[in-house]
């Protein structure tokens, strides 16, 4: 009785990760795991953790619901790593709460919005090789970036060529809206499709139009031909 009464004591999400160090910071509870050379985020973080950094490390995505549980969570530290896919999902669960997220110096070419766009926290997103398109763009319009790493976010690849290497608000500043291009893109391709379908309805119409008059030559042919003729063709 006594064991299962000890059990029951014990708050649950209060262990460590091995991999990791668990303290006392401002009266919250902080775990650092930096450096560990972790390939993915560990799966017993306490779930009172408040600050986390997982900063350094050779992590490569974000998956889906990766913080759900940590309800208390403020501040996540991701950057240094080698990240290149963030599920739509991945902070699902602490969006509410979370007050910075630091996702700079990655691998990361491009983030769905929905995985961004849920978020109240403050976002570093420098030194990552981002594709500079529609989706990124619509990402900064709508979050909440931190102003000391605004600057380092830029273009590594682009669809023009004179826009690769520049910040990416220098070039949006410029007047440059990869929305509008995409949709000119878009607008293109329909007129397109469409042209090529009328093209073929009225090829089909031509074809229908020859093919129904070749037959009623024929019709009025086998008519005027005389009846020894006719009976001979049948």
């Amino acid at each position: 009785q006594a064991f299962f009464c000890l059990l029951l004591c014990i708050p649950w999400g209060s262990s460590c990760p091995p991999s990791c160090q668990c303290m006392e910071r401002a009266g919250a509870k902080a775990v650092l795991c930096s450096s560990r050379h972790l390939e993915e985020i560990p799966k017993d973080i306490p779930r009172d953790v408040v600050f986390l950094k997982l900063d350094a490390n050779s992590i490569t995505r974000i998956p889906s619901n990766a913080f759900r549980h940590l309800s208390h969570l403020e501040e996540l530290d991701l950057s240094r790593n080698a990240i290149e896919k963030i599920d739509r999902a991945a902070f699902k669960g602490v969006a509410a709460g979370l007050r910075t997220l630091d996702l700079s110096s990655n691998r990361i070419r491009s983030i769905p919005k929905e995985a961004l766009l849920a978020l109240n926290a403050k976002l570093r997103l420098a030194n990552n090789p981002w594709h500079c398109e529609c989706a990124l763009q619509e990402v900064l319009w709508e979050v909440r970036l931190d102003p000391d790493s605004v600057q380092d976010i830029t273009c590594h690849t682009a669809p023009r060529e004179e826009y690769v290497g520049k910040p990416l608000l220098q070039v949006l500043d410029a007047g440059v809206n990869f929305c509008s291009v995409r949709q000119r893109t878009m607008d293109v391709a329909m007129f397109i499709t469409m042209f090529g379908w009328f093209a073929m309805v009225i090829i089909y119409v031509i074809c229908y139009v020859r093919h129904n008059r070749e037959d009623a030559c024929k019709h009025v042919d086998y008519l005027r031909s005389p009846p020894s003729a006719q009976a001979h063709a049948e």
